[in-house]
């Protein structure tokens, strides 16, 4: 405990002392508001007044969390908060695409984010099919309306199947005009994949990036599953942040969301937020 403590305050004190010398990261740099979700319900004008403090104007949602959807705006407003992208459920994408249309335009986001696609036990080249049907009809009328359809992994979808993976497949098969990706470059090393080398291979397919980082000797698996309380401050763990940084830049990414799933995310994002400024 008192040795992950130490490295988090050396970041902490490397960031405060360097900053004011090195040009600050060009890169807008937004979070996803999960990384508060337990935060947001008992106060939301107080947590994204918080967020707003933090440096921080750009955000992924979707939820009011228990606000009127006008008043929760207004709040955003307030505090230079603009809503990036928003969240979808598959099965609704499926059945009612237009009600993700109309969810983005309350907002003003122009990217719509589904995150999990349903299935039973092992990912397979059936939900892999379905899921780029649903995801280039869906795609297609979001981009209608000038919204565009991302789909985050969740590690699944890099089980192995003909010469290389699920993920592939549907890299593949999914319409780049209709459907994209939202690489969150945790859910990529967990199941023992590269962001830099996924970013090299698929360059432009990435609009949008969760930043996460995984505390060192954490082990991977291709369940989509991992202990929260494995995120860590970035820079600080083994995803290889800086490097992915560099590429991301290359490989077209437009917006980056920290995501802090820990219960230590309050303090953890505004030492991630210093470390990514030291980045060049």
């Amino acid at each position: 405990m008192y040795h992950r403590f130490f490295n988090t305050k050396k970041i902490f004190l490397a960031a405060a002392l360097f900053i004011i010398i090195l040009p600050v990261f060009s890169q807008e740099i937004g979070v996803q508001l999960y990384s508060f979700r337990k935060q947001l319900p008992g106060d939301v004008p107080g947590m994204l007044e918080k967020i707003s403090k933090m440096g921080i104007k750009e955000l992924e949602g979707g939820d009011s969390y228990g606000l009127p959807v006008d008043e929760f705006k207004s709040l955003l407003k307030k505090n230079n908060l603009e809503m990036i992208s928003v969240g979808a459920d598959f099965q609704q994408l499926a059945k009612n695409p237009q009600a993700s249309v109309d969810l983005a335009k309350t907002y003003g986001a122009k990217y719509v984010v589904v995150f999990w696609i349903p299935h039973t036990d092992a990912f397979t080249i059936d939900d892999a099919k379905n899921a780029v049907a649903v995801f280039n009809t869906a795609g297609k009328l979001l981009k209608e309306n000038g919204i565009t359809l991302c789909y985050h992994a969740h590690g699944y979808e890099f089980g192995a199947y003909g010469e290389g993976t699920l993920f592939d497949y549907m890299a593949q098969n999914m319409n780049a005009s209709y459907a994209n990706f939202e690489m969150d470059v945790f859910w990529v090393k967990h199941p023992g994949q590269d962001p830099v080398a996924l970013l090299k291979k698929y360059p432009k397919r990435f609009p949008l990036m969760h930043l996460k980082d995984r505390k060192t000797g954490t082990e991977g698996n291709q369940k989509g599953e991992a202990d929260v309380e494995s995120n860590v401050v970035l820079g600080s763990g083994d995803v290889g942040i800086a490097a992915i940084m560099k590429a991301a830049k290359k490989a077209g990414v437009k917006h980056y969301f920290i995501e802090d799933e820990s219960s230590r995310s309050v303090e953890q994002v505004p030492l991630s937020l210093a470390y990514l400024k030291l980045l060049k």
